[in-house]
């Protein structure tokens, strides 16, 4: 596990978006499911993206998920980190970065779940293996 003591910059938040950080405050990954066409999203706004309706309502997300696909960089001023999609299972995948866990030990179709890093508003939402 790596143990990096790094800060992360604040979220730019807008009215839109406003409920999802107000939520990851209290550690709650939100999505947004349509009610048109039934299909949940992600990054929450108002329009899905899907059929283009602007019948959308906020859901939690159970925050857990399977990786995707990942790039591990290894040569980095701040040192190694990976970036990847992750498939959640509520059925958007979420770009992301992987956190505390042993990043050479990472694979696709591995189980994660969402954890938030502190910033100077509100906590930025990761994934970290399970």
């Amino acid at each position: 596990m790596t143990s990096e003591a790094r800060k992360y910059p604040a979220p730019v938040t807008n009215p839109e978006t406003a409920a999802f950080w107000d939520a990851a405050k209290e550690g709650k990954f939100m999505i947004k499911r349509c009610t048109a066409c039934g299909e949940a999203h992600y990054f929450p706004r108002s329009i899905c993206p899907f059929c283009f309706s602007d019948k959308t309502e906020w859901e939690e997300s159970s925050g857990e998920g399977t990786i995707y696909t990942y790039s591990l960089m290894r040569k980095s001023p701040t040192g190694p980190y990976a970036i990847g999609y992750v498939t959640l299972k509520e059925g958007p995948s979420v770009q992301t970065n992987f956190v505390d866990c042993e990043l050479e030990k990472l694979k696709i179709g591995q189980k994660v779940k969402v954890v938030f890093k502190p910033t100077d508003g509100a906590p930025l939402p990761f994934f970290t293996t399970i």
